[in-house]
């Protein structure tokens, strides 16, 4: 009894600090329609904070606390709700779910800036060593502290939405927003004070928890994120709900500390759960949550478009994508070329995120947890390089795709992404950490050790041990898994993904099978993601669970994102980003955080333009390139010529990258020009077609720098980047093939007016325009 007296004391100032966390969390999404899911991560920039000032400046904690929680984090609330969550007014849900995940890896990258990790620190409790005596029980002053918190925030709470103007008009603008603005309501003013109010609420909670373990971004962030279980529980409306979801959660994880350890049976592999025992009851919250209705979906300031891809611009595409392949392999140094092999385990992952998240519009965060059962799958199957294991992985991993999305299919939005990174979170915590266990006879080790190895494939006399053969090898597959997406996107199935994606509820009125189509692109999703993740096995030959960690496939989701997720050049875009040896030629050991980094900041943008970078650059900059065969077939000599002349070492690298740079340039300048001349039609403005094409460039060479390795890159990057502006997702030509629908799918995003038609008369050459207007018309205003 004393035992579970103690436990119980102990999960009540857990459930406490949850309680404030979760609250603060379901205020923000009830007034303002966005859940933060970079919540955990504002609680735990506020724990950094709080150390600095106490521990690394010696400020008292009296006065450190009150600086933290009531004046950085209401500002920081400020700050972000102005900068960033106004934006998301009008926008997608997936787009607002992919934002605040933006946020999320930024802030984390910020505090690993900002705060080396490398230096163990840890916050003290306030009140340290400090309690009185319950009996025998002892009591510190600090969990008392924790509980009187936690009930002044329920009281403040309900004081603020019932019995004041400004919660009342909160409260109104969640139940009706119009009505409420009719009657002098300021939608802007509640969300302001929501925000302030939410950021306050989290800090508070991760300075509280954050003496629960070192001062680690990652963990820190993790931990605070149980507290999403709490707000699930009360449905993200319900406040008391919230607080009873958060007596759950920190009671069933300090009863799981104290009693599972003594639980003799499979002790070995129950002794991991304990940190993932929180994302267990968010899992079981969701699976017993309530099945989402079908609704419709409501008008958007911002729409998202999703071409048809032609068959064509795929082949082209994948030819440009192995031929930039060929010239990389015989230009680049065998250790670079190593360094640079995993890019297309990771491009193929990228890809897999195309049809579950571009078309279907279902934003999952375990596509690499996926590709990590897929490296495990060949490392165990795939002893002396038999091929055979990249299929058994892309079975494995399908499987489990479809057993995750079972309980999905009766979610959507924000608890579909819940549950998803719920399962990511479970398998780095604790399912890639068990010990050995046999199944049918074979003993599988998954990641137990640190490290699995993975031999290379073999076909009959082809192998692909050395780096060279393997880097085509690998983009060889990625234009398969590539190609096999322009085939979804093409079928019966991709139809129906963009129906589902854009109305479920017009779907199923229709006789659309909704939850089918959902499973069957899971399936196919996690099938691709676990291919990816035996190429990659084999790419590192010695790989460890680190690799697809929960917060690197946060990284890959945002780098797809930013390069738009409804086309398949944007799974190379991540994988060239994250699998190559350019960043880290030129950031060292920082790589890791730069390019999670630029990739939180770009995303951040995605407001304004969901639709990625290259939807909204490559292609229009490349688009009249296809159309002048001259143009492209001169590109491609010329780049022929230059990767000969390196290969006799005529040029050197240098000269190889700047001719490549000038055709990636030069190319979509005068075929622009060339299309312009002879349609006769205005010809857009040439500082429009320089800044396309500049920005097109600078995409190519992100990371270019003098080094071998980056000359390479470039060299490879180039033809490919302007072959996905080309073809990778050029809308078909045909009258029936990605032109019809709404308007607004076609960009139609305002009334046309006079300006607008004297542009399309000019344009089809039509007689009585005058064509002194013509300067004043919004080009692309359409």
């Amino acid at each position: 009894m004393h035992e579970f007296l103690v436990f119980t004391i102990s999960g009540l100032t857990t459930a406490g600090i949850y309680a404030i966390s979760a609250s603060g969390l379901t205020l923000t999404y009830v007034t303002t329609g966005v859940f933060n899911i970079a919540h955990g991560a504002t609680g735990m920039l506020a724990a950094f904070t709080y150390w600095q000032l106490a521990v690394g400046w010696g400020l008292p904690a009296p006065l450190a606390l009150p600086l933290c929680v009531l004046v950085a984090a209401p500002l920081f609330g400020l700050l972000l709700e102005r900068l960033v969550m106004r934006r998301l007014a009008g926008a997608p849900e997936s787009t607002r779910l992919v934002v605040t995940v933006a946020v999320l890896v930024v802030l984390v990258s910020l505090v690993q800036w900002l705060w080396d990790p490398s230096t163990f620190r840890r916050s003290q409790e306030l009140f340290a060593g400090k309690g009185f005596h319950l009996g025998t029980i002892s009591v510190p002053y600090n969990d008392v502290l924790v509980l009187g918190v936690a009930a002044a925030v329920a009281v403040l709470l309900w004081l603020l939405l019932h019995h004041s103007r400004a919660g009342i008009a909160m409260r109104a603008r969640v139940d009706d927003p119009s009505l409420a603005t009719l009657n002098g309501a300021r939608p802007s003013t509640s969300a302001r004070l929501a925000w302030m109010t939410g950021t306050a609420l989290a800090a508070l909670a991760g300075i509280l928890i954050a003496p629960k373990l070192t001062m680690s971004a990652i963990p820190l962030t993790l931990l605070i994120v149980n507290a999403y279980a709490a707000a699930v529980i009360g449905r993200l409306r319900s406040l008391p709900m919230t607080f009873v979801g958060a007596l759950v959660v920190g009671l069933a994880a300090d009863y799981a500390v104290g009693y599972l350890p003594k639980v003799h049976y499979g002790q070995q592999y129950l002794r991991g759960a304990l940190p993932v025992v929180p994302v267990l009851v968010l899992l079981v919250a969701l699976l017993v949550l309530r099945a989402s209705r079908l609704r419709g979906r409501p008008a958007l300031a911002v729409r998202e478009i999703t071409p048809t891809p032609t068959w064509g611009g795929g082949l082209g595409f994948c030819a440009a994508v192995v031929f930039g392949a060929v010239i990389a392999a015989t230009t680049m140094s065998k250790a670079d070329l190593f360094a640079s092999t995993s890019m297309w385990g990771l491009a193929i992952v990228g890809v897999s995120m195309v049809p579950l998240v571009g078309y279907a519009g279902r934003i999952s965060l375990c596509q690499l947890s996926f590709a990590g059962i897929g490296a495990a799958v060949v490392a165990h199957a795939g002893n002396g390089g038999n091929p055979a294991a990249l299929l058994l992985a892309a079975a494995v991993a399908a499987v489990v795709g479809a057993v995750v999305s079972l309980p999905a299919l009766r979610l959507s939005g924000i608890y579909l992404a819940l549950l998803t990174g719920a399962f990511a979170v479970t398998l780095d915590n604790w399912i890639f950490q068990l010990p050995s266990f046999t199944v049918a006879g074979h003993r599988f080790d998954l990641f137990q050790g640190g490290t699995l190895s993975a031999d290379r494939f073999r076909v009959g006399g082809f192998h692909t041990d050395s780096a060279k053969t393997f880097f085509i090898t690998g983009a060889v597959l990625f234009a398969l898994a590539a190609l096999a997406v322009v085939a979804v996107r093409r079928s019966e199935l991709g139809q129906r993904l963009i129906a589902v994606k854009e109305s479920p509820a017009a779907s199923a009125t229709l006789g659309m099978n909704v939850r089918l189509t959902t499973l069957a692109v899971f399936t196919l999703s996690a099938g691709l993601a676990g291919l990816g993740g035996g190429v990659y096995a084999s790419a590192v030959r010695s790989t460890t669970a680190d690799s697809f960690s929960f917060f690197t496939g946060l990284t890959l989701l945002l780098l797809v994102v930013v390069a738009g997720v409804s086309s398949i050049g944007s799974g190379l875009a991540a994988g060239l980003l994250l699998g190559t040896a350019a960043i880290s030629s030129a950031a060292g050991d920082s790589a890791t955080r730069v390019t999670a980094t630029l990739a939180g900041l770009a995303a951040l943008a995605l407001a304004a333009n969901p639709n990625g970078l290259i939807p909204s650059v490559l292609r229009p900059a490349y688009e009249p390139v296809r159309r002048v065969p001259a143009v492209l077939v001169g590109s491609v000599g010329i780049v022929t010529g230059l990767w000969v002349l390196r290969l006799a070492h005529v040029v050197d690298g240098d000269v190889l990258m700047l001719g490549i740079l000038v055709v990636a340039v030069a190319a979509p300048l005068l075929a622009r020009s060339l299309v312009d001349r002879a349609s006769g039609t205005v010809a857009v403005p040439a500082d429009t077609v320089a800044s396309e094409a500049a920005a097109t460039a600078a995409t190519a060479t992100a990371a270019a720098t003098t080094t071998t390795t980056a000359t390479a890159t470039a060299a490879a990057a180039a033809p490919v980047a302007a072959a996905t502006g080309v073809g990778g997702g050029v809308v078909a030509s045909g009258p029936d093939e990605g032109l019809s629908g709404p308007l607004e799918w076609l960009g139609f995003d305002a009334p046309v007016s006079q300006t607008d038609l004297d542009v399309l008369d000019a344009r089809l050459a039509l007689a009585g325009v005058d064509e002194s207007r013509l300067g004043e018309v919004r080009v692309g205003a359409a």
